[in-house]
C-alpha cells in the first residue's frame, strides 16, 4: 500500500515535468537600449535558467511596458514579452516559469526599478525586493518575496 503511494507521487511529479520544462523553451523578446549592461546580465540570467532570450535595441523600451499595459510607476530598464506576458525589470527566471505554468489572467510580473541583488544587479549589495503580480486592472499584489 506504502508503495502505491510513492508510485503515485512519483507519477504525478513526472507529469508536471513537462510543463516547466516547456516554460522554460519559450522564447523571452527583450527590449532593453544598447547600452545597458544589467539587462545583458539578466538575460545571460534568463538563458542559464533555460530560457532562449531574444534581445532587441530599442531608443525607448518604455514604449513596450505601455503597449503591454503595464503601469509606468512599475518601471524599469527593460521590458520583456513572453507567453503573452509582461515581463517587467529584473524578475527572476524561477518566477517567470511559475507564471508560463500557472498561466494566471494577468498582464505580467513587475520588479520596478533595479533592486541591488535581483537577476542582472547582482553584486556586493543587497535589498529586500518584491515580484509583483501585475492584474489586468494594473492593480498589483505581491507574488513573491526575496530578501
Amino acid at each position: 500500500m506504502l508503495i502505491g503511494k510513492f508510485r503515485n507521487l512519483a507519477v504525478a511529479a513526472l507529469i508536471g515535468l513537462p510543463t516547466l520544462a516547456s516554460a522554460a523553451t519559450q522564447a523571452v523578446e527583450v527590449y532593453k537600449t544598447a547600452t545597458c549592461g544589467c539587462c545583458e546580465e539578466w538575460a545571460k540570467h534568463l538563458r542559464a535558467n533555460g530560457f532562449k532570450v531574444n534581445a532587441h535595441d530599442v531608443a525607448n523600451p518604455s514604449d513596450t511596458r505601455e503597449k503591454m499595459g503595464i503601469p509606468n510607476r512599475l518601471g524599469s530598464c527593460h521590458t520583456a514579452v513572453v507567453g503573452g506576458y509582461a515581463i517587467e525589470g529584473h524578475v527572476p527566471a524561477a518566477e517567470i516559469k511559475r507564471l508560463l505554468a500557472a498561466k494566471p489572467k494577468a498582464k505580467g510580473l513587475a520588479v520596478p526599478a533595479m533592486p541591488p541583488g535581483s537577476p542582472g544587479m547582482e553584486g556586493p549589495t543587497r535589498m529586500p525586493y518584491d515580484v509583483l503580480l501585475v492584474r489586468n486592472d494594473g492593480s498589483t499584489t505581491v507574488y513573491k518575496h526575496y530578501d
